[in-house]
């Protein structure tokens, strides 16, 4: 909105509308589309991830080297996004699932995710990306397969 104050309502969908092209463009293979919802220096952090499993990733040549193979590695749709409410209308915390396969092993990848994702003007500033890395691990194959699945 130009020469205006956007309402916290409208900040609130905007930053709900970043995490919805995420999840649109990751199962839609769309890397190079991905990578533009962030902001230059954005991070994505994985608190969980298996040892050897990258815990950061940050700027957008980062982000595109480590995602650009995901499409060539997984078959994933992602389903019952919720949001729940916070009082930052920048900051989005989504639960949802993903259903779907890894394309060489054939095993499914079936994943519940928690995100708590900051934005700013519509931009991924930092996304912290809690999921099991077994469910990953299982669908691959070994550690060894999941910790280098961006290759």
């Amino acid at each position: 909105m130009t020469n205006q104050m956007m309402t916290q309502e409208a900040v609130r969908e905007r930053a709900q509308q970043a995490f919805r092209n995420h999840l649109k463009h990751l199962s839609g293979g769309d890397i190079k589309a991905w990578v533009e919802l962030w902001e230059e220096n954005g991070v994505l952090e994985f608190p969980y991830g298996p040892a050897g499993f990258p815990d950061r990733k940050e700027g957008k040549a980062e982000l595109y080297d480590y995602m650009q193979n995901f499409p060539k590695h997984f078959e994933v749709q992602f389903t019952d996004l919720e949001f729940h409410l916070t009082v930052d209308p920048e900051l989005v915390i989504a639960e949802f699932k993903s259903f779907g396969k890894h394309r060489e092993t054939g095993n499914p990848y079936n994943q519940t995710y928690i995100s708590v994702v900051e934005t700013k003007d519509g931009l991924i500033t930092r996304y912290r990306d809690f999921w099991n890395p077994l469910v990953a691990i299982e669908s691959v194959g070994s550690v060894n397969d999941a910790v280098r699945f961006s290759d």
